[in-house]
């Protein structure tokens, strides 16, 4: 845990502060916000999108913990473990749903707190890796693809979709793989989002080779080509 930046969203100033501390006898980095909108504005500024974690409470004032979960996840996956004074089923399957990678109750026990953190940031030390499929290297410390040294550009969307047919090159994923998957939501049917999404790609990809990556296995979805 030494020397990660860790993200308070907690707009309790003594549960901010005690989090604070905990985090900085333990190595970390802390940067406290109290707001979902100073959350938002601090993850937009390039200087403090690069946090290792981010701790996020759900009764905030304004804009809300599930709303802002809901607004980072469209454009990064840092880890988030979300402080929550509700646990009930429905609650918590609506938060895992909208993108949190773990929760906690309160009041939370310190040590119970540290081990979920520990355990977030090994996972997402696993999770930074490059993928290679023919061509194409996915890098996903910087959430594109490229061809050789040229960026694709891909968009938080793209890039998720196309990581998920390259982690499983041999799977035909249907649309409603796609889209549970990508959009952490259900699947209603709507084709054209999956179509449209799917061919930026392709047209990216074009850009710098003719060859073809992403097959359409008609009446069932989509797989990499080989």
């Amino acid at each position: 845990m030494k020397n990660k930046k860790i993200l308070i969203v907690e707009d309790d100033v003594n549960i901010s502060n005690l989090l604070c501390d905990l985090l900085k006898q333990n190595g970390c980095l802390p940067v406290q916000v109290f707001s979902g909108t100073e959350a938002l504005m601090r993850l937009e500024n390039a200087a403090d999108s690069d946090f290792d974690l981010i701790l996020l409470d759900l009764m905030l004032p304004g804009k809300t913990g599930l709303e802002v979960l809901t607004d980072i996840r469209g454009r990064i996956e840092t880890p988030v473990i979300a402080l929550t004074a509700v646990a009930d089923k429905e609650s918590v399957v609506n938060l895992l749903k909208a993108g949190a990678n773990d929760y906690v109750t309160k009041p939370f026990d310190n040590a119970e707190l540290l081990a979920r953190i520990e355990v977030q940031l090994r996972s997402a030390k696993v999770r930074t890796q490059v993928l290679h499929f023919r061509e194409i290297t996915l890098d996903t410390e910087r959430f594109d693809g490229f061809i050789g040294d040229a960026a694709l550009g891909l968009s938080k969307r793209e890039y998720e979709i196309l990581k998920l047919l390259m982690e499983n090159p041999t799977k035909v994923f249907t649309k409603n793989n796609l889209y549970e998957s990508v959009w952490r939501d259900e699947f209603l049917g709507d084709d054209n989002t999956i179509n449209v999404h799917i061919s930026k790609i392709r047209g990216k990809i074009a850009k710098f080779t003719d060859k073809e990556y992403i097959r359409t296995v008609w009446g069932i979805g989509f797989k990499m080509e080989k």
